[in-house]
């Protein structure tokens, strides 16, 4: 992959964490080729935790980038026409264009959103659906990729979307390889709910994540719901309504999720045959793997092998 530029845009009301979020996942490593700029209107932006912060770069340095990325703000600040103008001319030159928690008002007012499907922060989706009616605000997702466009939720979830980027431009290994640094989950689908009722341990009851941790490492294995269960010492009914509460997904489409995860590994790790693969990771047959990451990733094995393997 060639040189990759990435332009974060700060803009006045901009959220810290929102913006570090980018800055870190993409900052150079010997193994990726993203090249970083945190692009402003001015050479310093204000920002929501009361401090200032010094940009690198301006709007035309957004113009030249491959990526640019919006980083949550003050959505009640409309962004300058000018800011607006550059988002739209920079989709329109079929660059991509994403936005991190309240960031998607910024991509909403430039007309980038018109017709897609697209997410914020759970406490701004209203706000977002009563602006901006062209837009298809989903509110329970962590992350909506809509090719070129790609829209977060709320602050940590833009964690989630730029690995998730990182994974679509480079593989699954580069990009859990970066999550491990972080010390951030390796992958969470998009599809799961930004807002988990019960986020944190409930009083008297035992998370399931040595569960999760257990299956991981099993799913080669047929795992069931009463399987998983009986690890986790619950009845199923139990097991479900706690695994939705930590988890904000099911069961099967956390196993699924998994799986796909292992599949990609293996596939750009060895040269086992999609057989293989597809029985190592717990899918069965080769049929089966081609179903999921067509559904998934539109595209077949053989070509994400064929993409990925260095």
């Amino acid at each position: 992959m060639l040189m990759h530029r990435v332009a974060v845009l700060a803009l006045d009301g901009v959220t810290p964490l929102d913006l570090a979020i980018p800055a870190q996942i993409f900052t150079a490593r010997p193994e990726t080729p993203y090249e970083v700029t945190v692009c402003g209107l001015d050479s310093t932006v204000a920002t929501t935790a009361g401090f200032s912060l010094v940009t690198d770069g301006g709007l035309d340095q957004v113009r030249a980038a491959d990526t640019v990325i919006v980083p949550g703000h003050e959505p009640l600040i409309r962004p300058p026409q000018d800011v607006l103008d550059v988002l739209a001319e920079t989709r329109d030159r079929g660059r991509r264009v994403v936005s991190i928690c309240t960031g998607a008002f910024t991509l909403a007012a430039a007309g980038v959103l018109d017709g897609l499907h697209a997410t914020t922060h759970w406490q701004h989706v209203d706000e977002l659906e009563q602006d901006f009616p062209a837009v298809r605000v989903d509110r329970d997702v962590l992350y909506v990729d809509e090719g070129d466009v790609l829209t977060s939720a709320g602050v940590c979830c833009g964690i989630d979307l730029c690995l998730h980027l990182v994974r679509r431009d480079l593989g699954a290994i580069v990009a859990n390889r970066i999550a491990r640094s972080l010390v951030a989950a390796p992958h969470r689908d998009g599809g799961q709910a930004q807002y988990v009722p019960a986020p944190v341990t409930v009083a008297g009851e035992a998370s399931l994540s040595e569960t999760r941790g257990w299956a991981l490492h099993h799913l080669d294995e047929p795992l069931t719901l009463r399987v998983l269960a009986r690890h986790a010492g619950v009845s199923p009914r139990t097991f479900m309504r706690r695994f939705a509460a930590e988890t904000g997904t099911t069961p099967l489409q956390w196993l699924l999720s998994a799986r796909l995860g292992k599949a990609r590994e293996l596939l750009e790790t060895t040269s086992h045959s999609v057989d293989q693969v597809a029985r190592d990771c717990g899918l069965g047959t080769a049929d089966n793997l081609r179903l999921h990451f067509r559904r998934a990733l539109d595209t077949t094995p053989t070509a994400y092998r064929r993409t990925f393997t260095r």
